[in-house]
């Protein structure tokens, strides 16, 4: 029996739904603004994890274009039967005040990692949609419900209705069949038929500090739901200083080998030494994660095994490990016909105009766009942060002729949280090297006055940034032997969840190549390689 280390999936990788097919194990996670939509990744063992499919590819699918940040994807679940992967989604258009526009849909493949089928669209009366497949054959959707009303908290219940595959629609009433407990802001509901009862998997408290999972029983699907003599089913709150923090959301697999699993989002805060412990408890530059956890059965009731928090590690399943190979490069050099698919843009899919592998073989070609404060069209090719300590590399061929055009390394939360190191023009001193970084929406450039003047004869321009916990500094080579570290150091803490203004955002910091040209004239950069070395 082999022994998983908690998390299983680093990095921004929040709100985990997991299925089996056959002795196959998947999870898909949110992605946010992120395009393409939807992480799905594939494990042998529930020990080591692949990504696979980005399935929501196409413009069809799914159009973000203006959607505010950590609006987007919310909570995708996960389902195979009758042969059929069946992946439900919701698009959040709006986040802020008394609403939560947003619309639910399905999508459905043979082939995890094949081509997805177009949007039915099925409700919008809330979000973290889920799709349940009784035992007659009868499909349902469980959603929570949003009230808007003044006087009335905004999380109204769980509200079921049956779906008809053949009609492609919500058919027959709709009704609400939990409204949680008095931990409130009851969400991320999954139905399982487990023995002689329904079991109803929510969670609740928030997605921050306070969450938790929250499981309630019944033996008839409408109700009424008792909930667990024990529960909450899983939360960090009791125990500030476990190093897996925000546990909730949860859903939960049986291996082929009969034993019960769950997963669950977690974040791992930054160190605060001397400071205090409980408020508040930390930052989370690595956002939301995914963690797992062993359950076991009593009174038909399940139980997180040695208690109802998380553990850095667990016994895995009676399963031989079957590792991969590593999905992400430490050296992409652009090669490829296709991105990997680690690289992610944001809202929609940005297109050969903007985005090119073949137009100058062997680098990734982006055409300027609109800035990193764009909520529409941001020519901008990132990847999560995974690890506390790692190092991103670039090496960029860029030539502005006007200070509206700039191109370089990124590290980036929304659009209101950002710094970059970037390429531009000076009209004085030419092509120069610059900082800048947009904090609460606050624009700043720390070198201002004293860029760096790039020689006429240098082709390209090397830069890397070194994320060290804490603190994150910027470097540049012209020859890429001799680095000159900029004199400025950024903190970490504040491409973090827990930093941003006013909270209810829920992605993580990303490293990436951007290029901007807010000129209009599309000014292209090409990038010869990306490097992601963790350190940890």
């Amino acid at each position: 029996m082999s022994i998983i280390r908690n998390p299983i999936l680093t990095g921004f990788n929040p709100d985990p739904s997991i299925c089996r097919a056959g002795e196959d194990y998947y999870i898909a996670v949110s992605t946010f603004e992120w395009f393409p939509g939807v992480g799905i990744y594939h494990s042998k063992d529930l020990k080591h994890w692949r990504l696979v499919s980005r399935p929501l590819n196409r413009l069809s699918q799914l159009n973000m274009l203006g959607n505010p940040d950590s609006g987007g994807i919310w909570a995708p679940q996960l389902s195979y039967h009758d042969g059929v992967f069946w992946l439900i989604y919701t698009d959040v258009k709006v986040t802020d005040g008394r609403w939560k526009d947003c619309h639910n849909y399905l999508v459905t493949t043979d082939t995890i990692d094949g081509e997805w089928s177009e949007p039915i669209f099925l409700n919008s009366s809330g979000f973290d949609p889920s799709l349940f497949h009784d035992d007659d054959g009868k499909k349902y959707l469980v959603n929570m419900m949003w009230d808007h009303r003044s006087g009335h908290h905004n999380f109204y219940g769980i509200v079921l209705q049956e779906y008809s595959p053949e009609e492609k629609k919500l058919v027959g009433k709709r009704e609400v069949i939990f409204k949680g407990t008095d931990v409130k802001l009851t969400e991320a509901p999954h139905l399982y038929k487990i023995g002689d009862y329904y079991y109803l998997l929510t969670a609740e408290g928030g997605t921050k500090y306070d969450h938790q999972a929250t499981i309630a029983r019944s033996k008839q699907l409408h109700g009424p739901y008792e909930v667990h003599p024990d529960n909450p089913l899983i939360s960090s709150f009791a125990v500030p200083r476990n190093p897996l923090q925000k546990a909730g959301h949860a859903s939960i697999v049986k291996t082929h080998t009969d034993e019960w699993f769950l997963v669950h989002l977690t974040g791992r805060p930054l160190p605060r030494p001397d400071q205090p412990l409980l408020d508040p408890r930390g930052f989370c530059p690595l956002g939301r994660e995914t963690a797992i956890q062993r359950l076991e059965w009593r009174n038909d009731w399940p139980y997180v095994v040695g208690g109802n928090f998380p553990s850095l590690e667990i016994e895995g399943p009676e399963i031989a490990e079957v590792p991969w190979d590593p999905d992400y490069p430490e050296k992409d050099d652009f090669d490829s016909s296709e991105l990997n698919l680690h690289f992610q843009n944001l809202r929609i899919p940005l297109g050969e105009h903007i985005v090119s592998l073949t137009d100058r073989p062997g680098h990734l070609r982006l055409y300027g766009k609109e800035s990193l404060t764009s909520r529409f069209t941001q020519a901008f090719i990132a990847r999560r942060w995974q690890h506390f300590n790692f190092t991103a590399e670039t090496k960029v061929d860029f030539r502005p002729d006007t200070f509206q055009q700039a191109a370089g390394l990124v590290n980036y939360y929304n659009t209101q949280h950002w710094t970059a190191c970037q390429i531009t023009w000076h009209e004085e001193k030419g092509r120069v090297l610059e900082l800048s970084s947009c904090d609460n929406s606050e624009f700043a450039q720390p070198l201002y006055g004293q860029e760096i003047p790039i020689p006429d004869e240098v082709e390209y321009v090397y830069l890397r940034v070194d994320v060290q916990t804490d603190l994150y500094h910027y470097s540049y080579s012209f020859d890429g032997d001799n680095w000159v570290q900029l004199p400025v150091s950024f903190e970490s803490y504040k491409l973090s969840d827990d930093y941003i203004r006013s909270g209810g955002f829920f992605t993580g910091a990303f490293v990436g190549m951007q290029c901007q040209d807010t000129s209009g004239r599309s000014q292209p950069a090409d990038f010869d390689y990306f490097i992601y070395k963790s350190h940890s």
